[in-house]
């Protein structure tokens, strides 16, 4: 292999800066931390206040005929400490907007091209209002009750004007009737214990323990007559009797199943399997009375996602993932044309792993949403014609957007399409593209789509006001030799305000270890882990996509499998010493590495490997693996350990290979400065890692800190607790490598 030059230069391993080797006769003494530490909140800097204060829009959802479209907003203020919420109606082509408060929040969607239902939960009672809305000007009228639901957990709504039925999911006991919910609530609540008793997996998932519910999909009338709506009296639980439980828990929602004017298509775990160690998802199809349930899935495959019908109606697609177990494996494109009654994959040479796909309004193309080099852009895929046999075709997907990240993806009349697209530099705001009808004729033809005849148009500015004068750099692209073979390595350098080249050694610098860890830094806006508000607080910023990232295909991603810490490592290490000889105004005595879930493991890691050179002064670690292998019989969900470490923990080669890269058995080497950081209800990684790793720092004299969220799962969700993380993690590195 190929030296690198900057290998030759000699870097100081990280530095030990506390003696390891003698137990502590008294408790680690923390160097004096500033008192009077303030988080920077200049006009040019984007601090975590105004970050988690800056609206959140949600993705776009277009009316059927193209000219209106809605977004659902939050925005957080710190004065009531309260998530207002507003949905904002904008018309498509000049933008304009209309917002409704909505006091109470609730589901918005849309009946017809000037009627929105909205759902709404207050005083235990969900209520189903419609909101009429003009054009001329842009204007809504009162809401107006058309019925109420008789359970409280309706969510995920679909509507089908053609059938006039409307689909949502919801909670329901073993009878599966939506009618018999309250009374069996009123029963469990009132059982006398607390006691929760399980004979299989899972027992707990993310954040929740597993009660005695379980979603299901629940189909009712919804007619007009006249200009009345009315909501039917008769729910039919398509899922009833048949052990399916549908949308997927923890993140399932509406994009879990679809609806046409005679079925739903909707993906669930299969039932004979144990759910914990499994990934397999089928995809099923039931007419709505819940009758002809059939299976669409060779039965054979790992996960499957996205499911949904052709507009034309004798076509359904979904995403599937080859592997059963491996959650991260690449998701193909299948169609099944069910009159016909063949199933066939149209993506089998792409290396590419789709995010969600929808077919174009004639039913010829599907587009998907897709990672590719850290973007998260739209491709085109023409639909080939259905072979005689389940089989296999090839087409050739088109990007034809190449930044940011996209979102909500939808294909209006007029060969447009609307979404949201995020970047480094800007939350959600709502993007038309249009001459999508050209795109279609060209790769309909054979030949390659004009994409630059294509026009992106920008509709909205909801963070315009809360973001102007601020610096956000949009991040610069390097690629690097890491250890893949046949590829660079991609990452991305965020520099803070003020930054400029030719002032050596002034500037501090902290890397960001992504979590996953099959995951990747993306041109997207983040409000836990978003590289501009560390920036903004006198920080360069590296942030590395190393092996087992996504978006640069799955032999990539697959390089980390049973090597936690090795070549991921040793990509962050090539990564940063790349960096520290191309940024020479990056102070080397003053660096710092922060990262959650995998990221957490990696801090851990280097921590009990000083040897590997990264220099780092001081580290955070949220949510971070302390033991690898005791992680397998911990987490939740036990099929993500198999894979990964090619076995169940106690199997010898997945013992043997957790165990050599697990951070548990390195702690006689940690010496540098720790904040840890983890979360009560993080079933994901139990809190019990980052207390072993603050009990192991404070026996060995670290300096070290531990913050807890006791009501946080994984991530870090509530803004008060959000501005807390963020104090406490600026002052930590502040204390150790800041400007200060």
């Amino acid at each position: 292999m190929r030296i690198l030059p900057f290998l030759q230069l000699g870097f100081a391993a990280q530095v030990p800066l506390y003696s390891s080797s003698v137990p502590p006769a008294s408790a680690p003494q923390i160097p004096q931390m500033a008192t009077d530490f303030t988080l920077s909140e200049g006009a040019n800097a984007l601090s975590p206040q105004d970050m988690l204060t800056l609206p959140r829009p949600g993705a776009p959802l277009p009316n059927d005929i193209g000219d209106l479209a809605i977004v659902p907003i939050s925005t957080y203020s710190f004065q009531d400490r309260k998530s207002h919420k507003s949905l904002s109606i904008i018309a498509l082509g000049d933008g304009g907007a209309y917002d409704i408060p909505l006091p109470d929040g609730g589901d918005a969607f849309w009946l017809d091209s000037r009627t929105i239902a909205h759902v709404v939960t207050k005083d235990d009672t969900q209520s189903l209002y419609t909101i009429s809305i003009s054009t001329s000007p842009l204007s809504s009228d009162i809401s107006s009750h058309v019925g109420s639901f008789p359970i409280t957990t309706a969510s995920a709504f679909r509507y089908s004007p053609s059938a006039q039925r409307l689909v949502f999911s919801a909670y329901v006991y073993s009878d599966g009737l939506v009618e018999t919910v309250k009374e069996q609530d009123t029963a469990y609540e009132n059982r006398g214990n607390s006691g929760l008793v399980y004979d299989e997996t899972f027992e707990r998932q993310w954040d929740t323990w597993v009660g005695p519910k379980s979603k299901a999909l629940i189909g009712v009338s919804l007619t007009k007559v006249g200009a009345k709506w009315v909501l039917g009296e008769t729910y039919v639980n398509v899922l009833k009797g048949s052990g399916l439980s549908s949308p997927v828990e923890p993140f399932g929602e509406a994009d879990d199943y679809d609806i046409s004017q005679t079925h739903v298509i909707f993906t669930a775990k299969d039932p004979q399997l144990p759910k914990a160690v499994h990934t397999r998802q089928n995809i099923y199809l039931v007419t709505h009375d819940g009758k002809d349930l059939r299976q669409l899935t060779s039965g054979i495959q790992g996960a499957t996602h996205s499911p949904v019908f052709s507009p034309s109606g004798d076509k359904v697609a979904w995403l599937e993932l080859a592997l059963d177990g491996h959650e991260s494996d690449r998701a193909k494109v299948v169609i099944y044309d069910l009159k016909k009654d063949v199933r066939f994959t149209i993506t089998e040479d792409w290396d590419r792993s789709p995010d969600s796909i929808i077919f174009s309004p004639s039913s010829a193309l599907i587009y998907a949403t897709t990672g590719d080099h850290a973007r998260i852009k739209i491709f085109a895929l023409a639909v080939p014609l259905t072979p005689p046999s389940n089989a296999t075709q090839t087409t050739r997907p088109t990007a034809l957007t190449s930044s940011g990240s996209i979102s909500g993806f939808t294909p209006i009349p007029g060969g447009r399409a609307t979404f949201a697209l995020s970047s480094l530099t800007s939350p959600n705001e709502l993007y038309e593209l249009s001459g999508l009808d050209a795109v279609e004729r060209d790769l309909l033809a054979g030949t390659n789509a004009d994409v630059k005849a294509t026009m992106l148009s920008r509709l909205t500015s909801f963070s315009s006001t809360g973001l102007q004068g601020k610096y956000l750099s949009p991040g610069k692209d390097f690629w690097f030799k890491g250890t893949a073979e046949g590829q660079d390595t991609h990452g991305y350098v965020i520099t803070p305000p003020g930054f400029e080249r030719g002032v050596n050694g002034k500037w501090p610098a902290v890397m960001l270890i992504h979590g996953g860890p099959e995951s990747a830094w993306f041109d997207q806006w983040s409000t836990r882990w978003n590289p501009n508000v560390f920036a903004s607080q006198g920080y360069v910023v590296v942030a590395i996509n190393p092996t087992g990232s996504t978006s640069f295909g799955q032999k990539f991603t697959d390089g980390i499998n049973q090597n936690w810490g090795g070549r991921p490592i040793q990509d962050l290490l090539l990564g940063w010493k790349y960096i520290l000889q191309e940024y020479p105004e990056i102070d080397q005595n003053r660096t710092a590495a922060a990262g959650a879930s995998y990221g957490g493991y990696a801090i851990n890691w280097i921590q009990g490997n000083p040897e590997l050179g990264f220099g780092f002064k001081t580290l955070v670690c949220h949510d971070g693996v302390f033991d690898t292998t005791y992680n397998g019989y911990a987490t939740d969900e036990l099929f993500f350990f198999n894979h990964e470490w090619g076995g169940r923990p106690w199997d010898p080669a997945a013992f043997e290979a957790s165990r050599k890269y697990s951070p548990a058995y390195t702690v006689a080497k940690w010496s540098t400065p720790q904040l840890t950081i983890h979360s009560s209800k993080d079933y994901r990684l139990p809190e019990g890692d980052g207390i072993a790793v603050f009990h192991a720092l404070q026996q060995l004299g670290v300096p070290s800190r531990l913050l807890i969220f006791p009501d946080e799962n994984h991530w870090v969700l509530n803004a008060g607790n959000s501005l807390k993380w963020h104090y406490e993690v600026f002052r930590w590195l502040d204390q150790f490598i800041g400007l200060s």
